[in-house]
């Protein structure tokens, strides 16, 4: 495909996918129209970026499907300046779209062969840290917004922890094979969650060893 037909193909993904389904946000969908998501797959899959479907980046891994994506970020209500974590970033697209929201980005990843990647793909874009997702990264914390790039199967009280009194974690959260996606706002007294949407996404690594609130 050439750079037109890549442009053509991420211009139908906003417009058919994305603000089809309920994504209004003007900013968001700029930013999806800019950023080139054919250079954070494997180059055989680049013809199927901009699919409805998630891209599976490395064994077991994957960029969630624009829909999800979309809807998540515009759910976490990120603004420009705001500080994000990226959980489970894999090559680094969500931290480009969100860097190209002008937020303040750390892109976490816990395989170090994803994160070289985002490196490379990012510059300094992003901040690129490894570590265990489930740990969060607290040498940035306190985050504005924390996001998911995949489900876990209960609350991830220790990724809440790391948020700033009035932050918001999005993400999926998996009972049963059914996916929902919750944000959870903190406050002085704690935490509140409600439930936006249906979503299915794959799990992401290491949250399985959590214990907390299952739902």
């Amino acid at each position: 495909m050439t750079s037109h037909d890549f442009t053509t193909a991420r211009n139908a993904m906003v417009d058919s996918q994305v603000r089809t389904d309920d994504v209004t946000d003007a900013v968001l969908t700029g930013a999806m129209r800019a950023v080139p998501r054919e250079n954070f797959v494997p180059e055989a899959l680049a013809g199927v970026a901009y699919m409805g479907e998630p891209v599976e980046v490395a064994p077991g891994r994957f960029l969630l499907d624009p829909r999800a994506f979309a809807k998540l970020t515009q759910l976490s209500g990120l603004k420009a300046g705001e500080r994000v974590l990226d959980v489970g970033g894999a090559t680094g697209y969500s931290a480009a779209v969100f860097a190209a929201l002008n937020a303040e980005v750390t892109a976490l990843e816990s395989d170090a062969g994803l994160a070289a990647r985002a490196k490379a793909n990012l510059g300094d874009l992003a901040d690129v840290v490894t570590g265990p997702l489930a740990e969060g990264w607290s040498r940035a914390a306190p985050y504005d917004v924390i996001f998911l790039n995949g489900a876990v199967p209960a609350r991830p009280d220790g990724l809440l922890a790391q948020l700033k009194p009035g932050g918001r974690l999005v993400g999926i959260v998996t009972d049963k094979g059914v996916g929902k996606a919750h944000i959870f706002l903190k406050s002085a007294g704690g935490h509140s969650s409600r439930i936006a949407f249906d979503a299915t996404v794959a799990i992401l690594p290491g949250f399985d060893l959590v214990p907390s609130f299952v739902f």
